[in-house]
């Protein structure tokens, strides 16, 4: 065995497609990830890209093993070439003039009218698509966007309560397609004002986002903070959050550059106190977030939540992204009771210490200070200049949940039960014992569905079992467990 034949670490060199040994196969290619290709896999390879993916020996197709993609085996492959092959994610970018840029294979922009010489036929050999072309998203109007006012209406008819809340979200949405406009560019320029939404669990931190994606017609991407981990460890990096916008803008990356972001779940980094080892998920997520707050230009792969050699990568540009950020913040009510009632003492007109034990909406109160105790970095606070604190839900308001939104639970269920032909109506002390049962498990909302669950199981069961029943009534000692629902026949 030769010594050019060997690697660093004295063995052969093998092809990753024909797994032939560089003695039997020849001269072998260094490619990405430490692997080696011969010049005829790679030859391969090659005629099998010119002519579209459909290489003229099938037989002698390399193998190149799960999770390996030949069309990375060319180094000096760039993105928009990258676009323009099958089983690859197209990436559009638009013209300065809003229009949609269509690409050649050589990553030049491909111009003309349609019929012309350089036009429509070019284009549609270019991508493949026969002279059917592909259906575009239209560009964002923003001055189509509803004023602050019509997106509170909107969110009433889905969120009960949360005044403040459904207000502060309306005015920043608002003010966001704004300032992106090329009407705001002049000599004073606009900042973005991202949100830091906090409240118990089950009050409508995530509905009113998830409800805000269904009425707006722009990009807006929901992720979780707890698979963030540090770049380098286990886990999502911090980038993964704009692939998944861009993966909610078709892959449009001036959509995507416009588009919201909501991170749930952000009390989960905080930074972990009396720790011996590197706080991979806490801090060290803070600190990675930080640039993508702010606004700067990052590389985010495409199609994938992680960087690594064999995903192509995307430039974005953060600067007019609106970062909305939410969590529970459990015991932050204690940091807050204990920062109040400092200054308490005794005797006549004196502050007691148990002032705001009983206090409803404590979490008006928060400061950064509390929040820094908590373990978020001032840092990241900084940037995250709105609070948008939610009240936890009383009894009443429950109830209100229950009955009065657009897609609320005692509807759905009443349409379960009209598909059988049977209408179903609840007594208003059996929603008032729902509620107060649910204010017991202290999950919010959430906690409805599950006891309407239990009552309601039997009932599912046995109703298409009789073609008589015409209606139901829900009480309040079937709710308890003392009594049954009432039930009427048909005619």
């Amino acid at each position: 065995m030769s010594e050019n034949n060997t690697r660093d670490d004295g063995y052969e060199k093998v092809c990753a497609a024909c797994h032939r040994t560089e003695s039997q196969a020849g001269r072998m290619l260094r490619m990405y990830g430490g692997l080696y290709v011969c010049t005829d896999c790679l030859q391969r390879t090659f005629d099998m890209m010119n002519m579209g993916g459909k290489p003229a020996d099938t037989g002698n197709i390399p193998n190149f093993g799960p999770g390996f993609d030949p069309y990375m085996m060319n180094p000096f492959m760039n993105m928009d070439m990258m676009s323009g092959m099958p089983n690859m994610p197209k990436v559009k970018k638009r013209n300065t003039d809003g229009k949609p840029a269509s690409q050649d294979p050589n990553g030049g922009q491909i111009t003309g009218e349609p019929g012309s010489e350089n036009g429509a036929g070019v284009n549609a050999q270019a991508n493949g698509t026969n002279g059917q072309e592909e259906e575009e998203l239209p560009a964002l109007d923003y001055k189509k966007l509803p004023p602050p006012h019509k997106i509170k209406e909107q969110l009433d008819e889905y969120v009960i309560g949360q005044e403040r809340a459904k207000k502060i979200i309306s005015v920043a949405v608002y003010n966001h397609y704004k300032r992106v406009t090329k009407d705001a560019a002049g000599d004073i320029q606009i900042d973005k004002s991202n949100i830091l939404m906090l409240g118990p669990t089950g009050c409508g931190k995530t509905y009113i986002v998830q409800t805000l994606a269904r009425l707006l017609n722009v990009p807006l991407a929901i992720t979780d903070a707890t698979t963030l981990t540090e770049a380098g460890y286990i886990g999502d990096d911090v980038e993964s959050v704009l692939s998944k916008l861009l993966k909610a803008a078709d892959n449009d990356v001036d959509r995507a550059e416009c588009g919201i972001v909501f991170i749930d779940e952000i009390d989960k980094i905080a930074k972990k106190r009396n720790v011996t080892n590197r706080d991979v998920s806490g801090e060290s997520v803070q600190q990675g977030l930080l640039k993508i707050l702010e606004g700067a230009k990052i590389e985010v792969p495409v199609g994938a939540s992680s960087k690594n050699a064999l995903v192509p990568m995307v430039s974005m540009d953060t600067r007019n992204i609106l970062f909305i950020c939410g969590g529970a913040f459990p015991d932050l009510e204690d940091i807050i009771k204990r920062r109040l009632s400092k200054q308490s003492g005794i005797g006549f007109n004196a502050d007691l210490k148990d002032k705001f034990d009983k206090e409803p909406n404590i979490l008006e109160h928060t400061t950064n200070e509390d929040l820094r105790e908590y373990g978020m970095i001032p840092e990241f606070l900084g940037r995250l200049p709105v609070i948008c604190p939610l009240h936890g839900l009383d009894q009443d308001m429950l109830v209100q949940i229950m009955r009065d939104p657009r897609n609320a639970i005692l509807k759905q269920y009443q349409k379960l039960l009209a598909l059988d032909e049977v209408d179903l109506e609840f007594d208003e002390d059996a929603l008032a014992s729902i509620a107060e049962k649910a204010l017991g498990k202290e999950t919010g909302a959430r906690g409805l569905r599950s006891i309407i669950e239990e009552f309601m199981l039997d009932i599912m069961y046995e109703i298409p079992k009789d073609s008589t029943i015409g209606r139901v009534y829900i009480t309040k000692g079937y709710v308890e467990g003392s009594g049954g629902p009432r039930i009427e026949v048909r005619g």
